[in-house]
């Protein structure tokens, strides 16, 4: 699954601070710079709700035009949220060209764990580092657990990484292992036994 262009139309804008943020928000728009290759950062004005949903998906690719000029790709750098809404408060976001290699963190989903016969995934990546063209981001890579048995191990080696990316560290990096689900330890009978028999007697005792 890779990223497709999501075009969004932005203002420019002239006003900075907190209060001109405020004042964007209120309108339904959020504050945001643009910037890369080069180019001086640009302060622009993002409309809320189509970047809200837009920047749902990880690493989105946005194709910007600001005041109808010309249009250019971007991926958001650092996004800012409201703690309690989860509203765009402050986006940065990177300009990138067709073509170049960016290198982006892509979230790992785990598929078919509650078909495991036995064993539980311990995961030591949430996440993996990639270099990737700008223009083939995947949103995520799947991995399916449900034919692993207990002990197996998952190393970065063993991913199918889409075509062109590279992953910086070393193939044996593990991603995840199936461990052993360890049960409970059951109360020995014996003591089970002498508890009844302690509250027999104090039922006894108390007619």
């Amino acid at each position: 699954m890779t990223s497709n262009e999501i075009k969004i139309a932005a203002d420019a804008r002239a006003e900075f601070g907190k209060g001109a943020s405020r004042r964007l928000r209120r309108a339904g728009k959020v504050p945001a710079v643009i910037y890369g290759h080069g180019s001086d950062p640009v302060h622009i004005a993002l409309p809320g709700h189509e970047s809200l949903l837009a920047l749902r998906t990880a690493n989105a690719l946005l194709s910007i035009t600001v005041d109808g000029g010309k249009a250019q790709l971007a991926l958001p750098k650092q996004v800012q949220r409201h703690p309690l809404t989860g509203n765009l408060e402050h986006v940065d976001l990177l300009i990138v060209k067709k073509g170049e290699k960016v290198t982006v963190e892509v979230p790992l989903v785990i598929l078919g764990e509650e078909r495991l016969l036995e064993g539980i995934v311990m995961s030591d990546m949430q996440a993996i580092t990639l270099e990737v063209e700008a223009t083939n981001i995947p949103a995520q890579l799947d991995i399916d657990v449900a034919s692993f048995a207990v002990g197996h191990q998952l190393t970065v080696g063993d991913l199918e990484l889409p075509e062109g990316a590279a992953y910086p560290g070393e193939p044996e990096d593990l991603v995840l292992t199936i461990n052993v689900v360890r049960a409970e330890a059951e109360e020995p009978e014996g003591e089970a036994a002498e508890g009844e028999a302690v509250e027999g007697e104090a039922d006894e005792d108390a007619e």
